[in-house]
């Protein structure tokens, strides 16, 4: 992603879905009856949203079966690397949380670059140069506040570190989710946070689990008073009638836009692309958006209760600073919280 993507985002709300892009064409020009067989998609995306993406792209191709491995995106790419080792990558499409995690990826050749049409509708900076992968979502990492146990809560990180608040808050482990190592990259280079804070949360007794979903159980259950969460997962929860609101804190936040991409080993390219298609296209979309994210595509509303672009203050580092130090940021905070 460059460096001025959140200008041509600004007219897009914060959340969303999927993308990617070769010099192919798109899923329109492709008949539905030449796409068949298997395909492997290897995802970080909540069991939920999976089983409605992929009901969704089969009433579209119903002889293709998709057949998905979910995890944390840090265990789906570890077990794409095992699979590299073993020479034998099964996975045909990838959708995990960063653009970081891609740029791993494309630099050891496992991408194949697929320019989708559909990419005509999303802006330039959510895709990559090369075609190699595109984002699909904004997706905003807030502190999601348990409303039964605070009722006046404070727009900023810093209520992670207030002596009032030792004990009772919650966050995912970058050794697990992506996106919470993304947040360690990009807060961990902010003059007015940086590895001072994270020292500070660990001081503070701040509970680091495996991930974005296990830390919004904990703020909805009441267990803890705040959560460091995505704001789809806080903004679903709270619709569910779980007692959360969701905080944008007034020092910015870490924005992910969770990409796609097809692989370059893939056994079935037709099926692979057509699925890419359908995620980018405007009926993938309008899904992403009824599930809870914000869509890429502009012409496509996100939902009710995420903030949009222009109003929050978006935190960001450059993405080569990010990939070149993702390893090293994860040693810094086992070394700071233990594994």
């Amino acid at each position: 992603m460059k460096k001025n993507w959140l200008l041509n985002a600004c007219l897009v709300p914060v959340l969303l879905l999927s993308a990617c892009g070769t010099e192919s064409s798109s899923g329109e020009e492709r008949k539905q009856g030449d796409v068949g067989g298997t395909l492997e998609f290897y995802t970080s995306q909540p069991d939920e949203d999976v089983t409605k993406l992929i009901e969704g792209f089969n009433k579209k191709y119903p002889d293709v079966e998709v057949k998905a491995f979910r995890s944390g995106t840090e265990e789906v790419v570890g077990k794409v690397q095992a699979e590299k080792r073993a020479g034998d990558v099964k996975a045909d499409v990838m959708l995990v949380a960063d653009s970081v995690t891609f740029e791993k990826l494309k630099e050891q050749d496992l991408l194949l670059s697929y320019k989708s049409k559909e990419i005509e509708h999303i802006p330039d900076d959510f895709v990559d140069d090369d075609y190699m992968y595109t984002g699909t979502k904004m997706m905003a990492t807030v502190l999601a506040v348990n409303t039964t146990n605070v009722k006046d809560p404070k727009e900023t990180w810093s209520v992670l570190t207030d002596k009032k608040t030792k004990g009772k808050a919650v966050m995912p482990s970058p050794l697990y989710s992506g996106a919470a190592a993304y947040n360690v990259g990009v807060m961990s280079r902010q003059k007015n946070l940086n590895w001072d804070f994270f020292d500070e949360l660990k001081k503070n007794d701040m509970t680091v689990v495996q991930g974005n979903g296990a830390a919004l159980k904990a703020v909805a259950s009441g267990q803890k008073d705040y959560g460091l969460v995505v704001d789809y997962l806080a903004l679903r929860a709270k619709k569910e009638g779980s007692p959360i609101e969701l905080i944008y804190p007034k020092e910015g936040v870490p924005v992910i836009t969770e990409p796609v991409g097809i692989m370059e080993g893939t056994k079935n390219e037709k099926a692979a692309k057509a699925f890419v298609d359908y995620i980018l296209s405007e009926e993938g979309q309008q899904l992403s958006a009824n599930l809870g994210y914000a869509p890429i595509r502009q012409e496509v509303e996100a939902p009710d209760g995420l903030k949009s672009m222009e109003s929050i203050q978006v935190l960001d580092s450059p993405l080569s600073e990010l990939y070149k130090s993702r390893e090293e940021d994860k040693e810094r905070f086992k070394r700071i919280f233990g594994n």
